[in-house]
């Protein structure tokens, strides 16, 4: 079995790759602001022409993320590629290129949390009929939970839901993010559309671990082989896991959601004690955060 390598730098191992995949949130910044030393390491990979691409399992639009990329201290230009999965998520609901959005029907339940203009902007340009009540749906599109729901509280209308055997769209895969004014862990839109999953209903993601998003974001670069990719992320069921579905190492950047299991200074893969080896979802590296 291979052994989990454990490092504190990227630049212990920078020089095997050409290609970098890195998640967002717990990576790059905290929602608010981007982490100083992740400022300054993608300032030293792209010293070294290092190809950054950034995808994130969030709900908002690609333009939106790019435009936000300056707000959090990056340069957009640093990065050659940026995708999420809601972007993913929109492309096929207004193609309707694939078989399963050809067949699902007019009438849509939006999840949403609406406080936020990015929520409901998500709708924009979308030629369907969106419905208030479960009832009429003919599917379900779960973008962003709302501010102090916990997953349970979904069970009403995922029970109203699968009674009608419609479909969950999942904008966000991710089943928890860390909430950037207290640190604490929070629920995501992957969260609500797991459970559904558990109650037998029909649920369609297309960002990570799927590697469909993996696929549409490095479709330019081709030539360049996967031995020489990397994921970078803090989740090991989205970031790891999507790597290893898509054939490239991957680096476990333990500062994010596992944080509470993982010593900071020094973390260790390999003990008996985490958690985490019960998925036996392996990364090829550890580090406690994404520095140079």
């Amino acid at each position: 079995m291979t052994q989990v390598i454990n490092i504190k730098h990227l630049s212990e191992v920078i020089d095997q790759y050409d290609l970098l995949i890195i998640d967002q949130w717990g990576v790059l910044h905290n929602g608010q602001i981007g982490y100083d030393y992740a400022i300054n390491c993608v300032k030293d990979l792209n010293k070294l022409q290092k190809k950054l691409i950034v995808i994130s399992n969030s709900s908002k639009r690609k333009n939106t993320t790019i435009k936000r990329l300056p707000k959090l201290g990056f340069n957009k230009s640093d990065f050659v590629e940026v995708l999420t999965s809601g972007e993913m998520i929109w492309q096929n609901l207004y193609t309707k290129s694939d078989d399963f959005f050809k067949q699902l029907g007019q009438k849509c339940y939006h999840i949403a949390d609406r406080s936020k203009k990015d929520g409901i902007k998500f709708l924009d340009g979308l030629k369907y009929d969106f419905v208030e009540n479960i009832e009429d749906a003919d599917f379900i599109l779960g973008c962003t939970t709302s501010p102090g729901l916990r997953t349970f509280d979904y069970v009403p209308l995922l029970e109203k839901a699968i009674k009608k055997n419609i479909p969950f769209i999942c904008a966000n895969p991710d089943y928890e993010t860390i909430e950037s004014s207290t640190e604490h862990l929070i629920i995501c839109m992957g969260a609500v559309a797991e459970l559904y999953k558990d109650f037998g209903g029909l649920v369609y993601i297309m960002g990570k671990p799927s590697i469909e998003i993996y696929m549409e974001a490095t479709k330019n670069f081709k030539r360049i082989d996967k031995k020489r990719m990397i994921a970078i992320g803090d989740s090991i069921h989205h970031d790891i896991k999507g790597a290893i579905n898509f054939g490239i190492d991957s680096l476990l950047i333990t500062s994010g959601i596992h944080k509470s299991i993982f010593d900071q200074i020094n973390p260790i893969w390999d003990d008996k004690d985490k958690n985490l080896l019960k998925y036996k979802i392996k990364p090829t590296y550890v580090c406690p955060k994404f520095q140079f």
